[in-house]
């Protein structure tokens, strides 16, 4: 009787287990990235975050770590990573004391607010994105030198050599660098007069050397900051951008200062968000998106379920809108940032919102604009052992800039002015929209979505994030903050997690492919929302730094490119 009453309660708790099994999601194991005690620097390539990490053994600090870094990457990862290019870093302190440095790049004074329109006042073809016409002029040596002057704290000896070094040596081909370089060898073809080195056929594990790169590296050291903006580099680098076809002067390289800006911070919940300004639109957007969403309990909807998917992607409508109409240079135009990122303002925003069905963006104001921007950045995070921490986003613009590579000094330049307004109204090579705020000036710096970001917890160090990804930037640092706190993610789930953007015009959700349940889909175009698969193949590359409850750090690398966490 004992005997048959044991065989019928184990079949009952068998079936009970099935029964739950079946209905209950299965719960994937958290998947933890690089765990560090000390410091740790995440960037797209192994050997520039080697490089990094480096320095902070050698007693450096996060600042010195990201002069390191950012130039170890245009060696690394020409792709993004460059000398002639811009970008933006936010840091923070291990005291508390918050940051902003823009190297965003400007237009030349030679610039006209209608030089990519024909006579009929239409866009000319590529002529802002292929060749010398689309060159900004280059504000990323200008910015490493002033983080340098400011904060560092090792001999910049010891911090180019290793670069250097590295550029002489040369730099392995992966998997993804050999698809990368076949794609654009056409563009390359067409955007120089003489054969480059990117021209040959480049196979995985094969070595690239940059010895003009290396010999450009040294004049630098040797003679600073001045060699790129005034010696002997900047004539050499003038000459060529003239000879094809540029209107990039000496003048206006011996012009070029990178400046400090004061981010844009906001609280969501119980955090800081530390974020870039104007004139980067990734701090106000972002601030705009997360104090839109956070009278909503996205926690209990559950991660890309399809209520926190209305609630974000409605957010992110309305934050664009605002975008286009109102962001560009604060050194330009009047940008009513205290407005823009106000409660009660968003509040309103948001009224209109329902469940029950999509709001259409032309129902949205600013309605006659949209958002364009390229999605070839790429992002380093960096905490060093003395707590102090950045955020960085560099970038060429479009993948390998203006496709204009300049082999005496042995690097590619930017295709930047294409981020601005070429014709209000009009997208850009990204699809997005800019109107009077981003149209081109002299000296003007380009509106950007570079979202460079640290984020407090109760006062403390939590995160360190950002990502490459043009119009889509923003969204995924939203998300990617999201996963930590709102999901519970690790790091690197938080960073790996499928991810969606809504930029508000085109009006539709970018949606990863094959990364969503095909029920949530259909939910989401039954209350009139548009579905894009087809053009989002990757959004966003994070690399972030989380600070975990022991004090020791957890790097996120994000899985969709070749990058890597280091540290000690």
């Amino acid at each position: 009787m004992i005997k048959h009453f044991l065989y019928i309660t184990c079949f009952l708790l068998l079936f009970i287990s099935c029964k739950k099994s079946t209905e209950s999601p299965v719960k994937k194991t958290p998947k933890l990235g690089l765990i560090t005690k000390n410091a740790m620097v995440v960037s797209a390539r192994v050997e520039a975050s080697i490089i990094g990490s480096d320095i902070l053994k050698k007693g450096g600090n996060a600042f010195d770590a990201m002069v390191a870094t950012q130039l170890a990457l245009a060696v690394a990862y020409p792709f993004a990573g460059n000398l002639g290019g811009g970008g933006f870093m936010v840091y923070r302190k291990a005291n508390g004391d918050i940051g902003a440095i823009d190297f965003r790049e400007k237009a030349p004074m030679a610039a006209t607010k209608n030089m990519y329109l024909d006579e009929h006042g239409d866009i000319i073809p590529e002529k802002s994105t292929l060749g010398a016409m689309a060159v900004g002029v280059p504000g990323s040596i200008a910015g490493v030198f002033e983080v340098h002057e400011k904060l560092g704290s090792l001999n910049i000896e010891d911090i180019l050599t290793p670069v250097i070094e590295l550029a002489y040596k040369g730099v392995v081909v992966t998997e993804k660098q050999e698809e990368r370089i076949k794609h654009y060898q056409p563009l390359f073809r067409k955007a120089n007069k003489d054969s480059i080195v990117f021209e040959k056929i480049w196979k995985e594990n094969d070595t690239i050397k940059y010895p003009e790169l290396a010999k450009t590296l040294e004049d630098i050291l040797k003679h600073g900051k001045d060699e790129f903006y005034k010696g002997e580099t900047a004539k050499k680098l003038v000459k060529f951008i003239q000879d094809n076809g540029g209107i990039v002067t000496e003048e206006d390289l011996a012009n070029y200062k990178a400046k400090w800006r004061t981010p844009i911070t906001f609280t969501y919940d119980d955090l800081k968000i530390i974020s870039m300004s104007p004139p980067s639109s990734g701090g106000v957007c972002l601030a705009q998106i997360m104090k839109m969403i956070e009278p909503y309990d996205l926690h209990k909807y559950g991660h890309n379920s399809v209520k926190s998917i209305q609630v974000i992607t409605e957010a992110e409508r309305r934050a664009y809108a605002d975008r286009s109409y109102y962001l560009g240079d604060p050194d330009f135009v009047y940008i009513p940032i205290t407005t823009l990122i106000n409660t009660p303002y968003l509040n309103e925003r948001m009224a209109d919102f329902s469940f029950d069905n999509a709001t259409l963006s032309s129902d949205v104001s600013h309605g006659n604009v949209k958002i364009i921007e390229s999605d070839e950045t790429t992002h380093y995070s960096i905490i060093d052992q003395f707590g102090n921490s950045i955020s960085a986003t560099t970038t060429l613009n479009g993948a390998y800039g203006s496709k204009l590579y300049c082999s005496e000094l042995g690097f590619f330049l930017n295709n930047e002015m294409d981020d601005f307004s070429s014709k209000p109204g009009e997208p850009n090579m990204f699809g997005l929209i800019g109107a009077e705020a981003n149209s081109i000036v002299p000296e003007k710096r380009m509106l950007s979505s570079m979202t460079p970001t640290i984020v407090e917890k109760n006062g403390e160090l939590f995160m360190s994030v950002g990502t490459p990804g043009g119009a889509t930037i923003i969204t995924s640092v939203l998300q990617t903050i999201l996963n930590v706190h709102e999901f519970k993610m690790t790091m690197q789930d938080a960073v790996d997690a499928p991810r969606f953007h809504h930029q508000w015009l085109p009006d539709e959700i970018m949606m990863e492919p094959h990364s969503f349940d095909r029920n949530i889909i259909k939910k989401l175009q039954n209350l009139g929302y548009s579905t894009n698969e087809k053009d989002s193949p990757i959004i966003g590359k994070v690399d972030g730094i989380l600070v975990l409850d022991d004090k020791s750090y957890e790097g996120g690398a994000d899985r969709r490119g070749d990058d890597t966490a280091v540290g000690f």
